[in-house]
């Protein structure tokens, strides 16, 4: 099997370097390589990726083994048919280890075409540390290292107005590059790098704030063999990742025209207000996944695509999506539907197996953020509270008990949130437990006991539940709370 390079493949003409990415992990070379590679075939935006390696340790040295081209594996379904996509990665031109040759690093600020900076260094990335400093090679954080590099572009192009740069990152944290021009003024001033500096930075270069979508499970070793059998040559660097790609970009009239996504197919939407298609995510794709998990849990189910598949299971979270989350968003309802259908697949995708307990951590916070709001938002415009998503609350708040027919829940969360809990969870009275959940503002931002209805109705679907197991339980709730429905919904 021939060695994997740019020789062996006939790629030995290499785009100039347009993009400066932060980080060579599985993500950003299954989503941004995969984007622009798009970009470069369909658009001839004949755009090279140099790559820097954030950390310490990482791949840099792997990807210059391969010339930087690796394999990507896209595997998903779409509207109930199997997709399965193999593309070979070539836009990675160079690859830079700061930590092994920060000049190396700082030499990629005099490329006279480039033009874009993207990142992803895990939420934890865009942070100010303040023992960094201008003469370390190189400073610890994310941050520190761009503000040297930029003020390296700064100093060798004279302050020129066209050497601004585009700034995208990718870390998944609300108003990312906000986040991080904030931290690069304050290590500007930090350091005294100069007004003149902070000048062209403002006025040239542009930060745009992000929302990025794809699950990306990465170097897929419990299968290798057979990806390897699907290939003629040696890729030490295989990547796999769902079909579904969606990628959000504040941006202004110039950047549109700079990267013209429209012509590729791709679902990269370039908006002047990402908030709303945040809001949808949040909302539909993590809040389903979060409504789901002890509901489908305690039901007996270990994936999500068990989850979704199962006849009352999978009814159950379509309705909480599709008649409850949807009608409280302000989005257009088709481009929603579109959406959650599209979520509906990814959940399906029998290539990717998701297991509930993975993304049971931390659920009382999440619920907080992905399905309260969704929830309480329900009970404004319509008056009651929503059937489905009330008693995907209280199945949250059972799961919290730790035990359920005789086996040990995976509960994980803070040890005060647990031991709160099972204070809670020594009364037997389903009404007591209901009211003393609900009450704690520290969760919720607010005391639900003042929602009317809904601490009734969150009690009976606990008695219910404790009785009869989640189908049957829910069956004679749905039942029942028809006749809270005509109550006032709000007390002040």
């Amino acid at each position: 099997m021939k060695k994997l390079n740019r020789k062996n493949l006939g790629l030995e003409t290499k785009p100039p370097i347009k993009i400066l990415q932060f980080g060579e992990g599985n993500f950003l070379r299954a989503f941004i390589g995969y984007a622009f590679q798009e970009l470069n075939k369909k658009v001839g935006f004949n755009a090279g990726i140099a790559v820097v390696q954030p950390i310490d340790r990482g791949l840099v040295k792997m990807l210059n083994d391969q010339d930087g081209l690796y394999t990507l594996f896209m595997k998903g379904v779409k509207k109930g048919e199997e997709i399965q996509e193999v593309e070979l990665i070539s836009n990675i031109v160079k690859a830079v280890d700061p930590y092994a040759n920060f000049n190396d690093y700082l030499s990629l600020a005099k490329e006279p075409s480039l033009e874009f900076i993207i990142s992803n260094t895990t939420e934890a990335g865009i942070a100010y540390v303040s023992s960094d400093t201008p003469d370390m090679q190189p400073p610890s954080s994310f941050p520190a290292k761009l503000t040297l590099l930029l003020h390296e572009r700064f100093k060798h192009f004279n302050g020129e107005a066209s050497k601004g740069l585009a700034i995208i990152p990718c870390e998944l944290i609300n108003y990312n590059s906000d986040t991080l021009k904030d931290i690069i003024l304050k290590y500007i001033e930090d350091w005294k790098l100069g007004n003149d500096f902070k000048v062209w930075l403002l006025e040239n270069s542009t930060f745009h704030n992000t929302l990025v979508d794809r699950i990306v499970p990465g170097y897929p070793k419990d299968d290798i063999e057979a990806y390897n059998a699907q290939l003629d040559y040696q890729d030490n660097l295989i990547v796999a990742a769902e079909t579904f790609l969606l990628w959000v970009i504040e941006v202004d009239d110039a950047l549109k025209a700079k990267l013209p996504f429209e012509k590729t197919g791709l679902d990269v939407k370039i908006v002047n207000d990402m908030q709303p298609y945040r809001t949808r995510k949040v909302r539909i794709l993590n809040g389903a996944h979060t409504a789901m998990v002890p509901f489908s849990l305690l039901y007996g189910n270990k994936t999500v695509k068990q989850s979704v598949d199962n006849p009352f299971t999978g009814g159950f979270i379509n309705k909480v999506v599709f008649n409850e989350i949807i009608d409280t968003l302000e989005m257009d309802k088709k481009e929603l539907n579109d959406f959650a259908d599209a979520v509906f697949d990814r959940f399906r995708n029998p290539f990717i197996v998701h297991n509930l307990s993975s993304i049971a951590l931390n659920s009382i916070s999440k619920f907080a953020v992905r399905v309260l709001p969704s929830l309480l938002e329900y009970v404004k415009i319509h008056n009651k509270v929503p059937t489905h998503l009330t008693y995907a609350f209280a199945c949250l708040i059972r799961f919290y008990k730790g035990i359920w027919k005789g086996d040990t829940l995976p509960v994980q969360d803070s040890e005060d949130i647990v031991a709160k809990f099972s204070e809670i969870w020594k009364s037997n009275d389903s009404s007591e437990i209901a009211k003393s959940v609900l009450g704690i503002q520290d969760y919720w931002g607010e005391d639900l006991t003042k929602v009317k209805n809904l601490t009734e109705a969150v009690a009976l679907a606990l008695k219910e539940i404790e009785a009869h197991g989640i189908e049957q339980g829910f069956a004679n709730y749905s039942h029942s709370i028809l006749n809270l429905h005509s109550s006032n919904t709000v007390t002040n």
